[in-house]
């Protein structure tokens, strides 16, 4: 089933150039003011186009946001992707997963603050809701195929559900990437680690994060 765009034909016909300049505008523009203070008339002068040709683009600035959240969670995904289709086995996943969540959430910290934002927002209506769940979707199948994998040939602990455990992982990588952007998050990392995350190696947090995805996988009482 392919994906609903939410654009409209003209920003497909657009360039490259164009198309990346937009979205990365709009992703710094709704990340750093939220959505409801985000103005598209500045998104589209700061792209260097005409409010009139952004709104050919665009039906609506919730067109224009979906696209954005859209744009910056592909990048994730597709490198979460790669990660678990891997014939690696889980833990050497879990590892990858972490160190790439640390990159990417440094790398491409609007789109982790824009994602954190329609997260913790509930005013957005059913429309981009359905969006997120979407997002959620396609990550928890690819936690649980892999898990379920694992499972299936013993690498990992006989009594465990996948579904769960796959909830659970999801669980600390999500914070992971909120603590390198957002900061509330970042003020937790501290109180509970006493560690500025952006002053931290990224060598310790990968140790001590894989330490307990390992105890939680393999350990299995007596």
């Amino acid at each position: 089933m392919a994906k609903k765009h939410y654009y409209k034909d003209a920003f497909e016909r657009a360039s490259k150039e164009r198309k990346e300049k937009i979205l990365e505008v709009g992703i710094e523009e709704f990340s750093s003011k939220g959505y409801e203070n985000a103005n598209i008339n500045v998104i589209a002068k700061n792209s260097g186009i005409s409010i009139g040709l952004m709104y050919k683009y665009f039906s609506t600035k919730e067109d224009l946001f979906i696209t954005c959240l859209n744009h910056g969670m592909e990048i994730l995904e597709q490198a979460l992707y790669d990660i678990m289709q891997s014939d690696d086995k889980l833990l050497v996943k879990a590892e990858k997963l972490i160190r790439t969540t640390c990159i990417h959430s440094k790398k491409n910290s609007h789109y982790i603050k824009m994602y954190n934002e329609i997260t913790a927002e509930k005013s957005f209506d059913k429309r981009t809701r359905e969006i997120v769940e979407q997002i959620e979707s396609r990550r928890s199948s690819m936690y649980i195929t892999s898990i379920t994998q694992a499972f299936e040939k013993g690498d990992v602990r006989s009594d465990l559900n996948p579904k769960f455990f796959a909830f659970f992982l999801d669980n600390l990588l999500t914070p992971l990437q909120f603590s390198f952007t957002c900061d509330y998050y970042k003020e937790r990392f501290r109180v509970y680690t006493g560690i500025d995350v952006n002053e931290m190696d990224d060598e310790q947090i990968v140790e001590q994060l894989l330490k307990f995805i390992e105890s939680a996988f393999t350990f299995e009482k007596k």
